[in-house]
């Protein structure tokens, strides 16, 4: 093979990192390459930091290489020519470059123009591949211009696209982070990918997202559970140690350590697992989900989810500001999104993990945290007009097995906007359940995740679609969708969330409306047979979001104005409208995406529920999950 062909063959692959046993931390991610001097040709590549030995697949063989050979293709070192030059694609918004010179240059725009050598940039080649040639003069449709947003928005490492920023809006001078990627704000756009077609990028963003999973991660001297996700990571070009004028590309990952509250991402392990599935579902390519790597990246995030804890509740205890409501806003305890999601990941890594010994234990465990978990949020967290009576008319105090207020709710927590506001026709799963406590809230993501996923029974999946369909002016109004309903005012408002500025009454998290929501409102329609909901909402959407240039989300009770501080040319607004349309026009790519449990975990629902309560007895010996 020649040595230009290898370095394509090498550069294209993503490279899984080592497995070990004891699961220590590995060393940080680096791909290195130099481009010592242009004018004098010589290019060499460096190796990738990190010690040990590289594996990956390739067919059925286990190909190994050291790092030096990794690099070049399995070749020893030597003269390597231009092409081993990484091409990457600039998204300048999203690192630093560096000049010939080694000088260090702050980027201006958004992407640099490509280079000869490796391949032409990925946008434009799927752009020629997949959309309609647009002519000069002609108006664009809304969907080739959510397209050609959504591949500006590509970030590259070492020449392969690895992901999308946030946002990209050139004249916002204050990214903050909005220049990174996102694990949940990817979530739509890699299934708009898959979509498509096109799973490289899904691919690459799984891999790559994997190896971080494994680096050592600290705040104030205390490193939380192995197994966790970034929330984020961001490319960046950065000088080679020991040569001012070599560079070098690394993924700088956030954990929560640099985050805006510094607050842990729980949701971003649990929407991996949720796109691993979607892309081996999708693509047919199901060697990604059984590499080792992978596997073992699965049982991490399952081993720090259903790890014992003091709590007596099968929902997962989480801190505020741990899921797409990353701000206070008296989320913390057992908030609906994350119960949603955890137990999408469960079914989904259900099915994923390949039958090994030292998987058995594991799979029992999360077999009967479905269990629990099902039937502790359909009873428990279920509110219709009926069970609000029922609770209005709660007797407190009590203390027995038998107990029908379990959680000792006083039925003066019921709040005066519910009982005028819930119709008579559908119902919906509250906020938030702990003791003495329920949080009356409607919060968009995790009901219409439950219908997803099949946690709510289907009796309850068409009641909140009921209930939305009854409540369209409060819960989609201008632009679909409130993602919480109704928003703190007043002197809750400034007690909860601590007079926050951004989440002031119907803005931002607290009742403002986010046009992302609209594919998972269409997946969740798609399966109960009503898409005719999801139609109506995009239709809106179409009125306002070009014309708005695609805003995060849209302030008022009404959704009447463009959020007060948000980001325009966001990129899960875009993709989310992609999704939905996507999906409208091929409803069966929905399945996919959907959840069912399979016989026998529905034979465990019912002994479960026909099981009567046992007598407490000693429990044998607590059995360790292997990773």
């Amino acid at each position: 093979m020649a040595a230009s062909e290898a370095s394509l063959k090498v550069l294209s692959w993503g490279v899984p990192c080592r497995i070990y046993p004891n699961l220590i931390f590995t060393p940080p991610l680096s791909f290195k390459y130099s481009v010592k001097s242009a004018k004098n040709g010589d290019y060499r590549a460096i190796l990738r930091k990190g010690l040990g030995v590289n594996q990956y697949y390739e067919g059925n063989s286990v190909m190994t290489l050291t790092g030096a050979q990794h690099v070049l293709g399995g070749q020893k070192p030597g003269n390597l020519s231009k092409s081993f030059e990484c091409n990457c694609i600039k998204a300048e918004s999203v690192r630093e470059t560096f000049s010939k010179d080694g000088s260090k240059t702050e980027a201006t725009g958004h992407l640099v123009g490509e280079k000869e050598g490796l391949s032409s940039s990925y946008g434009s080649a799927s752009a020629a591949k997949n959309n309609k040639t647009i002519i000069t003069g002609v108006a664009e449709s809304l969907e080739d211009e959510a397209w050609k947003l959504l591949r500006e928005s590509i970030v590259c490492y070492c020449g392969n696209p690895i992901g999308t920023i946030a946002a990209n809006d050139p004249c916002d001078s204050n990214t903050l982070n909005y220049d990174q990627v996102f694990i949940r704000d990817f979530i739509p756009s890699g299934i708009a990918f898959l979509l498509k077609g096109e799973y490289e990028i899904v691919r690459n963003f799984i891999l790559h997202t994997l190896q971080l999973q494994s680096w050592e991660k600290t705040m104030d001297c205390h490193s939380p559970g192995q197994g966790l996700m970034p929330a984020s990571f961001k490319v960046r070009t950065v000088p080679l140690d020991g040569d001012e004028s070599a560079t070098e590309e690394i993924l700088d990952p956030d954990f929560g350590e640099a985050a805006i509250g510094r607050v842990a991402p729980v949701d971003s392990g649990l929407w991996w697992i949720i796109l691993l599935r979607a892309y081996g579902k999708c693509s047919g390519d199901l060697s990604v989900q059984e590499r080792i790597d992978v596997q073992t990246g699965i049982r991490m995030i399952l081993k720090l989810c259903l790890a014992d804890g003091f709590d007596m509740f099968p929902t997962l205890l989480v801190t505020d500001g741990s899921c797409m409501i990353d701000r206070r806003l008296g989320i913390h305890g057992h908030p609906l999104e994350i119960q949603s999601l955890f137990y999408s990941a469960l079914l989904c890594a259900r099915e994923m993990l390949v039958p090994e010994e030292v998987s058995a234990n594991l799979v029992q465990a999360l077999n009967n945290r479905l269990v629990a978990l099902s039937i502790h949020i359909r009873e428990y967290y279920w509110i219709d007009l009926k069970k609000l009576n029922e609770i209005y008319r709660y007797k407190t105090e009590e203390y027995s097995y038998d107990a029908v207020n379990k959680f000792n709710i006083y039925p003066d927590q019921i709040p005066p906007w519910l009982v005028e506001w819930m119709p008579r026709k559908g119902g919906y799963l509250i906020g938030n359940l702990q003791p003495a406590h329920m949080d009356f809230r409607l919060f968009s993501l995790g009901n219409l995740w439950a219908i997803v996923c099949g946690l709510a029974t289907t009796d309850q999946s068409h009641a909140i679609l009921d209930l939305i369909e009854a409540k369209w002016s409060d819960l989609v109004a201008d632009m679909p969708m409130k993602l919480c309903y109704p928003a703190l005012e007043g002197q809750e408002w400034r007690i909860i969330t601590g007079s926050d500025p951004k989440n002031t009454p119907w803005s931002y998290h607290n009742g403002g409306s986010w046009p992302t929501l609209l594919w998972q409102l269409t997946v969740a329609c798609i399966k109960m047979e009503r898409p005719e909901i999801a139609e109506n909402a995009i239709k809106i959407a179409e009125k306002r979001l070009a014309k708005d240039k695609w805003p995060e989300y849209y302030d008022t009770k009404g959704a009447r104005f463009i959020g007060k501080q948000a980001h325009l040319f966001q990129t899960w607004s875009i993709a989310g409208y992609l999704v939905a349309k996507l999906l409208i026009a091929n409803p069966s790519a929905a399945n996919f995406l959907v959840n069912t449990a399979d016989t026998a975990l529905m034979n465990a629902f019912s002994c479960a529920l026909a099981t009567p309560r046992r007598n407490r007895s000693r429990k044998g010996p607590v059995q360790n999950f292997i990773i």
